[in-house]
């Protein structure tokens, strides 16, 4: 940029993206940095080397690395270098004596240069406490329901454990805008809860460090940091630190910090899928780096928080999966019905709806038009697909800003502002649309989301980073909710599926078209045979009802009667029955045409059954042919005869049917097959299949169906309706409760646990100490009441009693031993709350040592 005017050099936020932040050059103060090629010579050494060992940076440049480290540190060096991968992670060496202190040491490697970062080593700081604590904390994590109450605990647990005042759960959204979800804050801040942050607030750059090193600690923002030696002239040839601990800061996230009111920093990555999905932001008003042995337990914590919501997430998804599979699956059944495109989706549309989170549907095949839901009018959607023609045809469309691709859009934003697009065919195209109402919503901004441009330093005008964090709103309007990925997934199989599914239609449309033109020869045929039958039936209907003592009104009425059963019988064969339908009536009105008056001789055995529609009408056409038979050839034929039909369901609910004649004249087997016959053995296994055996015996023709259990409809008792009663609430436990409660306790998680009750049960505020002299501390300050516990691993909290006893603030004691724990004769009437507690053991303890109260040992918990 030297050289260039600065009015001609444009800026904008790329910018930032392009600052190269892990080539500065410089490491921060609270450790010391060298550099050794790959025979061990000192190549690089930071300028505060000397404030550590006393030793002259400049001087250690080009010296082994025996001049700064004795044989045994550096076997423990190459011992560890051994595990180091290419850009991988750093490895820690612990407790390392390097001019007669004691450093903990990161090493890693990169490009060529092996990198080496001392810390003073805090012997007070207790690794295995740490990682007990995370330990704990996880497992009461993973007992959470949602991850909403995982992010809530999980900045409870990390202000706890790193002492920052304010830790902050930050998730990034599609736009790479970021999110405080969950905030846990000392008193006296400003909340950041709620509030969004523009994606310009993290460069390109910082995202992708966050991905490689997921811990980074800003120990100092007042602190420029120090150079590393040699100083190079370019940052192309500085050591590129990006998984340096030390590593320095961009002096514009400095100021942006300082602007904040944030004297240190610390953030840890949350990463799903290899991809950076949120931070925990750690903020303190004041300098402080945290000891290696406790940073590195945040980390842990950090990494088992990712792995755990990761887990959550893929929970999810699984589900979600598992619910569009099922949608899946019945489109892809549905072709079986010879159903258009359009029926199949609409059908299921409140499924796939509910599935896709949409408020609407259409379908667009060959320029028709289908919706359900809410939806823009087709005018619009027709030219939305008009516009989707221009895009490639191969893969689904989503935006959550229709507008964006439609300008019209605008227009109809209250019915279509988010819209997501499945093309199921190429030429013509065809679509299926959901779409998502506008929301309109105002967002809050962590201050005016747009960085000024100002003209300052040699090199013209440059981007400074805000220096207002005041609430800033905006309203957001022509926008849905965003279409997640997995939604978008579905959406693709939804696609692959439906394409199958055209593809089969088209290729069962062409047979059908054949198998339609033969049965219209069929038909013509059959026509043809049928008025010859009616005609002769109608004669014999005469003839039957000729006797030789009958005048002719009597004639006239029972050949009325005749033919009006047989009408009611034809009746049941044409008609369109869409509901179930019982099988003894079916029989009988196929019998009354031929019987009348002698029902008798139609015995109907075992219980009626309802069939499906589909199935009362393939068993109409049977039985009509079975009676016509019989009054042709069989039983029916002649006064004597009679027909037993036997029903039988099976245990799995599937039927059978048994036909036989018995009393007619001798039975023969039909010299040829008519259509009739081929509609009694062939029209139930063919359309139901079921199964059909027909035998001609001299006796009687004898006939077996078995009708399988889908086309059984039966009408089982609805069950009792029941009330569950909702069981009573607890009663509230009415209790006075103090403004300001001291809480002693070194077990972290029980910490929390019992803060967050007191917090519910009214209490103002609550100070959480671990030890005795911060709670001696707290005491001074003033409080109301106290817990505490007994046995704080090394000490006791006695000299607090003892304290709260001499100011006569009442205090209950808590302890894993119960009754058992020996107290002082000072405080040997004081309550004692037996571990484990719960929260009415908690109240009962407060309220017997509360002004008014009795004082009295409560009850021990269970």
């Amino acid at each position: 940029m030297v050289g260039e005017d600065p009015h001609s050099f444009q800026v904008d936020l790329t910018n930032c993206d392009r600052e190269p932040i892990h080539r500065l050059g410089r490491v921060q103060g609270f450790g010391f940095l060298i550099g050794l090629s790959a025979d061990w010579i000192i190549s690089h050494v930071s300028e505060n080397a000397g404030a550590f060992t006393g030793l002259e940076p400049q001087a250690l440049l080009g010296e082994p690395a025996t001049r700064l480290l004795t044989p045994d540190a550096i076997h423990a060096l190459r011992n560890r270098l051994q595990h180091v991968r290419p850009g991988g992670h750093p490895e820690i060496v612990q407790s390392l004596v390097v001019e007669n202190a004691v450093y903990d040491v990161s090493i890693h490697v990169s490009n060529d240069t092996i990198i080496l970062e001392f810390e003073p080593n805090d012997k007070r700081d207790d690794i295995t406490r740490h990682i007990s604590d995370v330990q704990q904390a996880i497992t009461r994590m993973s007992r959470l329901p949602t991850i909403d109450a995982v992010l809530k605990f999980s900045v409870r647990f990390a202000a706890a454990i790193s002492g920052f005042d304010r830790v902050m759960a930050y998730v990034f959204r599609p736009d790479l805008s970021g999110e405080v979800v969950a905030e846990a804050a000392v008193a006296g801040l400003d909340p950041f809860l709620g509030l969004r942050y523009p994606a310009s607030d993290i460069p390109a750059q910082a995202r992708e460090l966050y991905v490689r090193n997921p811990v980074r600690s800003i120990a100092d923002v007042s602190e420029d940091g120090y150079r590393i030696l040699p100083v190079a002239s370019r940052p192309d040839q500085m050591l590129d630190l990006s998984n340096a601990v030390l590593r320095s800061v961009s002096p514009m996230h400095l100021e942006y910090l300082r602007n904040m009111g944030v004297g240190a920093s610390m953030s840890v990555s949350l990463l799903i899928n290899g991809k950076l999905w949120g931070l925990l932001a750690l903020h303190n008003a004041d300098a402080r780096a945290l000891p290696q042995a406790q940073r590195n337990a945040v980390l842990l914590f950090g990494q088992m928080l990712s792995l755990l919501i990761e887990g959550r997430l893929a929970q999810e998804d699984n589900r979600f999966q598992e619910e569009a599979a099922d949608l899946l699956s019945a489109v892809s059944r549905s072709a079986a019905s010879r159903a258009g495109v359009n029926e199949m989706i609409i059908a299921r549309a409140e499924y796939a709806l509910k599935i896709m989170s949409a408020d609407g549907l259409a379908v667009i095949t060959a320029g028709h038009v289908e919706t359900t839901g809410t939806t823009p009018d087709s005018e619009a959607l027709r030219l939305i697909a008009k516009r989707l023609n221009t895009l490639p045809s191969s893969r689904v469309h989503a935006t959550s800003e229709l507008q964006s691709l439609v300008p019209e859009a605008e227009t109809f934003a209250e019915r279509g502002a988010g819209m997501l697009a499945i093309p199921i065919s190429k030429s013509p195209r065809d679509y299926i649309l959901f779409f998502r109402r506008e929301i309109k919503k105002t967002i809050s901004w962590a201050g005016n989301p747009e960085k000024p441009v100002i003209a300052s330093g040699p090199n013209g005008a440059r981007l400074t980073p805000r220096a207002s964090f005041e609430v800033y709103k905006t309203t957001v309007k022509g926008q849905s909710e965003e279409w997640s990925p997995s939604q978008i997934r579905a959406a693709e199989q939804f696609r692959i599926t439906v394409l199958e599914v055209v593809l089969r239609l088209a290729d069962e449309a062409a047979e059908e078209r054949r198998r339609a033109s033969e049965k219209q020869e069929l038909l013509i045929a059959e026509l043809n045979h049928r008025v010859r039958n009616i005609l002769n039936l109608v004669r014999s209907l005469i003839a039957q009802t000729s006797p030789g003592q009958i005048d002719t009104a009597e004639f006239a009425r029972v050949l009325e009667a005749r033919i009006q059963a047989l009408s009611r019988a034809h009746d049941q064969i044409t008609r369109e029955n869409w509901s179930p339908a019982p099988l003894k009536r079916l029989i009988e009105t196929e019998s009354e045409g031929y019987l009348l008056d002698r029902a008798d001789r139609l015995l109907i055995n075992g219980d009626d059954v309802m069939l499906a529609p589909a199935a009362y009408s393939n068993l109409a056409l049977v039985i009509h042919e079975l009676m016509t038979n019989s009054a042709k050839y069989g039983s029916l034929s002649d006064r004597r005869g009679t027909v037993v039909v036997h029903l039988t369901r099976r245990s799995d609910q599937s039927l059978d049917i048994h036909w036989s004649e018995k009393g007619g004249p001798v039975v023969k087997a039909p010299t040829r097959r008519g259509f009739g016959t081929t509609i009694i053995e062939r029209s139930i296994p063919y359309e139901l299949n079921g199964t059909a055996d027909v035998e001609y015996r001299m006796e009687g023709v004898v006939a077996r169906f078995w009708i399988p259990a889908p086309h059984i409809k039966g009408t089982p008792k609805a069950a009792p309706e029941t009330k569950s009663l909702a069981e009573p609430s607890d009663a509230a436990l009415a209790l006075e409760m103090p403004d300001r409660l001291l809480l002693l306790e070194d077990n972290l998680i029980i910490a929390l646990d019992v803060e967050e009750v007191l917090t519910d049960l009214g209490i103002k505020k609550v100070t959480v100490c671990g030890e005795v002299a911060s709670a001696l501390a707290a005491v001074d300050e003033g409080v109301d009441c106290a817990m505490l516990d007994i046995n704080l691993g090394s000490e006791t909290s006695f000299p607090v009693a003892e304290a709260l006893l001499e100011r006569g603030i009442p205090f209950v004691f808590a302890s894993g031993y119960g009754d058992a724990t020996s107290l002082p004769a000072s405080l040997a009437e004081t309550p004692i709350l037996s571990k484990p507690y719960d929260r009415e053991a908690i109240v009962r303890s407060i309220r017997s040592v509360m002004p008014g109260s009795a004082p009295s040992r409560p009850p021990q918990s269970d």
